[in-house]
């Protein structure tokens, strides 16, 4: 296959970032779409919620999801459509993630490799090529990106500032300035979705890109789920006590242990009086439904003294209670979207997508956040109902990346993207007839080194069955093989046994770096940088 740089010459790879291809994609050739009528679509954008913890992917906790009813609604909406067995996405962080969902580029191209940064000024964005196409686009919630929401094409907007805002009592910013809004952030983000579509323009199919700041840190559920799971314990994963031994450095100089968890802001132990800014937005009435739950839920802790595995156990477990209350808040949101489809006669012409910016360990090697390109972050659950175009209770195995949506999308609503982006439509896959070329393997980059979370700068590629890891700014490898040792615990990077095939995917990952035009200097070795105090 030739590199993307072949295919499309030097002159359209700079169009890509020029006003040239912006301005041309308002002259999209038109696609007939299956339906003769122009679906709707309703995309709806978790943030940080795993495979793990859908009741309707068989991993790790989806048996104890099944049986707790954390995901009834999501999983009803893959029951009735296609869920995405090898969804991925480009780089397992917020900004990037999004960044990839809006233009179908990889970060180098689109430009946002950090937190709330810009999408680089004339890179194609799919909202404002599908206003062109005739379709009213509105977003609501999330944004955590430098631009104006205005900027990107859409009709519409009522967003959250920085990481999405507070989890109580939000604050939105509008076309007509910021306003608070009385409640918890899930159902207010909700209640605003139905509302824009019960004022939309009728004669015009919607797009409607719904975003959830839910299940982001600081896990903080509606005062409804407070008691939900108290009496109950979390499966823990095999991997909770880690030692990170048979990897390089990396993976021990993290700082994304439950021990580095903030006991205040995320595991909600303070003293009485504290009253620490994740809470101060509360009424008084909110916080005394808080403190009913959590006050003698923390004086039990206190007295019960804990320490090392024990201490480590609680968390554990407390975390992984509020996650999950977060993530049943954003399922009841789903119950409610659906419904309301259902209840106005949209349900049949309205393509429902569920995904997340990234994955999330939730406990596994004794983690939380995402980053890496190992398969708990790396992995982006992705579900889609159409009726009558997607078979229900199909389950694809095909990859496919976030950089992958927008052209899905576009095509979707009868129309193309430009040519050149990175991604490419996987409506074929959908339909039942899987390209022949269809890729065989993924690019993954992590740009962002911050010492938060201490996980280093680093590329890589996974195939069906293997994980390569490039630490450029360490200068160390790893190579997992993921049939025989599925959670990643030994590096055969330095295995004489696998040199042919550390060699074999060295070259796939240089072949993939030519064919999106990755700039050599983005992954050229520098000399060794500290990662933190091996544990």
């Amino acid at each position: 296959m030739s590199s993307l740089q072949d295919r499309i010459g030097s002159s359209m790879r700079a169009a890509i970032v020029g006003v040239g291809l912006l301005a041309g994609a308002a002259d999209l050739m038109a696609a007939e779409p299956p339906d003769t009528r122009r679906p709707n679509i309703l995309f709806i954008l978790s943030d940080d919620h795993s495979l793990q913890t859908i009741g309707a992917y068989n991993t790790r906790l989806s048996e104890f999801c099944r049986q707790q009813q954390v995901t009834p609604n999501i999983d009803r909406l893959a029951a009735e459509g296609a869920l995405f067995e090898n969804s991925f996405c480009a780089s397992s962080l917020c900004s990037p993630s999004r960044a990839s969902i809006l233009t179908g580029m990889f970060p180098h191209v689109h430009g946002v490799k950090r937190l709330s940064s810009p999408i680089a000024a004339g890179v194609w964005t799919f909202p404002q090529s599908m206003r062109d196409a005739g379709y009213e686009t509105a977003l609501i919630g999330k944004w955590h990106l430098g631009n104006n929401p205005a900027e990107m094409g859409l009709d519409y907007f009522q967003y959250t500032e920085g990481q999405g805002g507070a989890y109580w009592n939000p604050d939105f910013v509008g076309p007509d300035g910021k306003k608070q809004y009385l409640g918890h952030i899930t159902h207010v983000t909700t209640d605003l979705g139905i509302q824009w579509l019960r004022q939309r323009d009728s004669d015009r199919p919607f797009m409607l890109m719904l975003h959830h700041k839910a299940p982001h840190r600081p896990w903080m559920p509606s005062s409804q789920r407070y008691h939900w799971l108290a009496d109950v314990d979390v499966p823990e994963p095999e991997t909770l006590f880690d030692d990170y031994t048979g990897r390089a450095s990396p993976a021990s100089g993290q700082r994304m242990r439950m021990s580095d968890f903030k006991m205040g802001h995320d595991l909600k132990v303070f003293a009485p009086d504290e009253f620490p800014s994740p809470y101060s937005r509360m009424t008084r009435g909110q916080r005394a439904q808080w403190d009913a739950y959590y006050r003698p839920r923390n004086e039990a802790f206190a007295r019960a003294n804990l320490t090392g595995d024990d201490l480590f156990r609680w968390q554990y477990q407390q975390y992984m209670k509020d996650y999950l209350r977060c993530v049943k808040d954003v399922d009841d949101s789903v119950g409610r979207m659906l419904e309301f489809l259902r209840e106005t006669g949209l349900e049949d012409n309205t393509v429902v997508i569920y995904t997340s910016d990234q994955g999330f360990y939730n406990g596994e090697h004794g983690w939380f956040d995402k980053r890496w390109i190992y398969e708990e972050s790396v992995h982006m659950p992705f579900i889609i109902r159409w009726p009558g175009v997607v078979r229900p209770g199909s389950r694809p195995q095909e990859m496919i990346q976030n950089i992958d949506y927008a052209p899905t999308l576009m095509q979707i609503a009868g129309a193309d993207a430009p040519e050149g982006i990175h991604g490419r439509s996987f409506l074929p896959i959908l339909q039942g007839q899987t390209p022949e070329d269809w890729r065989s393997s993924i690019y993954y980059h992590y740009y962002y080194d911050a010492p938060d979370h201490n996980v280093p700068r680093h590329d890589g590629i996974r195939t069906g069955r293997y994980t390569l890891v490039n630490f450029y700014t360490t200068g160390e490898w790893e190579l997992f093989d993921l049939e025989n040792d599925p959670h990643q615990l030994r590096s055969l990077h330095d295995d004489p046994a696998y040199a042919s095939t550390a060699a074999e995917l060295k070259e796939q990952l240089q072949r993939l770096r030519n064919h999106y035009g990755v700039p050599e200097k983005d992954y050229t070795p520098t000399p060794a940088q500290p990662t933190g105090a091996a544990r």
